[in-house]
C-alpha cells in the first residue's frame, strides 16, 4: 500500500510537471501574425492581403522584413494623389512595394555591417527571372538608415531609418521603420552612398550640356548600365588629368566622360559580362573593351585599366557597377 501511494505521489507531479510545461510553451507568431496583433500595422496587413503576400510571411521560410506604420503608409499614399489609400492604389505598385521591404533571410540588428547592399523581394521587371531592387543598408552606432535615409526638408529622399529593430518571428524578423521606401532609381541609389559623392556632383553640375539626373532619373533609353567610379576613383582622375577639382573640367570634356560610363537600352548583370574582352559602345558613342577574364575590367580609349570592385546594384530603371578608376575617352 505504501508503495502504491509513493507511485501515485510520483504520477502526479509528472502529470503537474508536463502541465505546466504545455502552458508555459506557447508557439512562436510568425511574421504575419505579428502584423495582424498590432493595431499600427493594419494597413500593412490591408496591403499584403490585397496584394495575396500575407500567405509568403506567414509561411516557414525566413524574411527581414522592414515594415512601415500606418502613419508611413499615409504619407506614402499622399504622395501618390489625393485620395489614394491602400484599397485604390495602384495594385502591381503595391505589390512592388511591399516587397520591396522584404529580405530573404533573417538579418537581426546586430548583424547589419557599417554598409552593404541587400536583394529585395521586389522584381526589376515582369520578366520571368528578372532580377530583384537592391537595398542599401547603413549602420552607425544603433542607427540603421535604409537607401541613404529620408533626407531633410527640401532635400527629401527615397530611404528611411529604421525606428525599432528586431521583433522576432518564427519565420524572420521584423524591423520597424518610419516611411515606406521607395523604389530607387540609378540617381537614387548614387545619392544614397557616400562613395559616389563626387559622382553625384559631376551629374549635377551647374551647366551640364546633358541633363545626366533627369535621364539616369527616368525610362527614356531604359534600361540603363552605370559604371560607378568612386570617390577615390574620381580624386586619382583629378591628380591624373591635372585638373584642380570637378568645377575646372571643361563642360565638354565632363560630358564625354559620363557619357563614357553609360550603356543605354540594356540591364547588363555581371552575369551577362563577356569572359573574352569584347567592345562595348557606350551613351557616348564610343566604345571600350570589357571582359572578365582574370577578372572583371574595363579598358579605356587611352588603354587605362578600371577594375569593376562591385556589381549588380539593381534599380528601378537599370543596374549600377562599381569602378577603382574613372574610364576616360577620346576627349578630342
Amino acid at each position: 500500500m505504501k508503495n502504491l501511494f509513493k507511485k501515485i505521489t510520483l504520477l502526479a507531479v509528472c502529470i503537474t510537471v508536463f502541465s505546466c510545461s504545455d502552458d508555459d510553451t506557447t508557439p512562436q507568431q510568425t511574421i504575419t501574425d505579428i502584423a495582424v496583433s498590432n493595431p499600427d500595422f493594419s494597413i500593412l496587413v490591408q496591403a499584403l492581403t490585397r496584394a495575396e503576400l500575407a500567405g509568403v510571411l506567414d509561411g516557414s521560410g525566413q524574411y527581414t522584413v522592414f515594415a512601415p506604420t500606418n502613419d508611413a503608409f499615409n504619407t506614402f499614399f499622399a504622395l501618390l494623389g489625393p485620395n489614394v489609400n491602400v484599397t485604390n492604389v495602384d495594385l502591381p505598385t503595391l505589390k512592388s512595394i511591399l516587397l520591396n521591404h522584404v529580405i530573404e533571410g533573417e538579418i537581426k540588428s546586430a548583424n547589419i555591417p557599417a554598409s552593404s547592399y541587400q536583394s529585395t523581394l521586389s522584381p526589376f521587371s515582369s520578366a520571368a527571372g528578372a532580377p530583384t531592387i537592391s537595398m542599401f543598408i547603413q549602420k552607425a552606432g544603433s542607427t540603421v538608415t535604409i537607401n541613404g535615409g529620408p533626407g531633410v526638408e527640401g532635400n527629401l529622399r527615397k530611404g528611411v531609418i529604421v525606428a525599432a529593430a528586431d521583433i522576432d518571428a518564427s519565420n524572420g524578423v521584423i524591423h520597424v521603420v518610419n516611411r515606406v521606401i521607395q523604389i530607387p532609381n540609378i540617381v537614387d541609389h548614387a545619392i544614397s552612398n557616400p562613395n559616389f559623392t563626387s559622382l553625384v556632383a559631376a551629374l549635377t553640375r551647374a551647366g551640364n550640356t546633358t541633363n545626366f539626373a533627369g535621364i539616369l532619373s527616368g525610362t527614356t533609353s531604359s534600361p540603363f548600365t552605370v559604371f560607378a567610379p568612386t570617390n577615390t576613383a574620381f580624386s586619382a582622375a583629378l591628380t591624373e588629368l591635372s585638373f584642380a577639382n570637378l568645377a575646372a573640367i571643361p563642360e565638354p570634356a565632363l560630358d564625354k566622360i559620363l557619357k563614357y560610363h553609360v550603356i543605354a537600352g540594356a540591364n547588363v548583370r555581371a552575369s551577362a559580362l563577356p569572359t573574352n574582352p569584347v567592345d562595348q559602345i557606350t551613351f557616348l558613342g564610343q566604345t571600350f573593351k570589357i571582359g572578365t577574364s582574370g577578372g572583371a575590367k574595363i579598358t579605356d580609349f587611352n588603354l587605362r585599366v578600371s577594375n569593376i570592385i562591385a556589381t549588380d546594384v539593381q534599380c528601378s530603371n537599370g543596374v549600377i557597377h562599381v569602378l577603382d578608376k574613372v574610364l576616360v575617352p577620346n576627349l578630342n
